[in-house]
């Protein structure tokens, strides 16, 4: 199976977005796709993050990525089957090949709570280098298990930053700072906010007394190395449960 057809399979059709989502991709460089997880869902995924970072104690998210002031846990894919569905609901896959072409994978799926009065990161890409517009490399998408609000340090954006040809971390005298024209983004738990990785992002300060937590499932061009190379990492008792079209878009198959 190629990854056409895996994405077919998975349910990514033409009209799986809208016209007008597509262009907010391309102009904006971001959109939140609705009501992608139901409340049980919502539930389960929580509780399971909380079994992981009791189980994993001080080695948590040390397969990918530690961070003062937050709760990370990276490698996902092999921690429990109620994680496949960030990485393979049509909607997620139709804007992530919007993004990058159809010629796509999994590039890591960890997930991220920015604890009380913590969380703040400076504004950055995620890409090593400038790219022109359309020549995109990386694109992240957040799964919110929490709503996100302006006291709690919900993501923020520079929209349009992606189009820019520059990164912040290279042209920002403090990236951390406000910028003029950005912009945090608000929405309830369960809703997934897609964006190309490109675009200028970060985590605001969570200014309450509960973590923020989200889900990041990230994508990248199928010819680049993946953050977590699932070639090394995937599980016999993950392979043994996932779809071919699954194993396609982890590039394992």
């Amino acid at each position: 199976m190629n990854i056409k057809d895996a994405l077919q399979s998975l349910g990514v059709r033409d009209d799986t977005l809208s016209g007008e989502e597509k262009r907010r991709l391309d102009e904006d460089g971001y959109l939140i796709l609705s009501n992608m997880l139901s409340d049980a869902q919502i539930h389960a995924l929580a509780d399971r993050l909380d079994e992981l970072l009791e189980e994993e104690g001080d080695e948590a998210g040390i397969e990918v990525h530690q961070e003062e002031g937050t709760a990370r846990l990276a490698n996902l894919v092999n921690k429990g089957a109620m994680f496949e569905i960030c990485f393979t609901h049509p909607r997620l896959l139709a804007a992530v090949a919007h993004m990058l072409g159809p010629e796509l994978k999994l590039n890591s799926l960890n997930s991220r709570a920015a604890l009380p009065n913590a969380g703040l990161q400076g504004l950055h890409s995620d890409w090593g280098r400038p790219v022109a517009p359309g020549d995109y490399y990386v694109c992240n998408s957040g799964w919110l298990l929490d709503d996100f609000t302006p006291e709690n340090g919900a993501t923020r954006i520079v929209p349009g930053s992606h189009r820019s040809e520059k990164r912040p971390q290279d042209v920002l005298d403090d990236a951390v700072a406000t910028q003029p024209d950005e912009i945090q983004v608000f929405a309830p738990a369960g809703s997934v906010l897609v964006f190309n990785s490109h675009l200028w992002h970060g985590g605001a300060l969570n200014k309450t007394g509960e973590p923020r937590r989200v889900i990041h499932s990230a994508f990248c061009r199928r010819d680049e190395v993946p953050q977590t190379n699932q070639r090394e990492y995937l599980s016999a008792d993950t392979r043994d449960r996932l779809s071919d079209a699954a194993k396609c878009v982890l590039d394992v198959l």
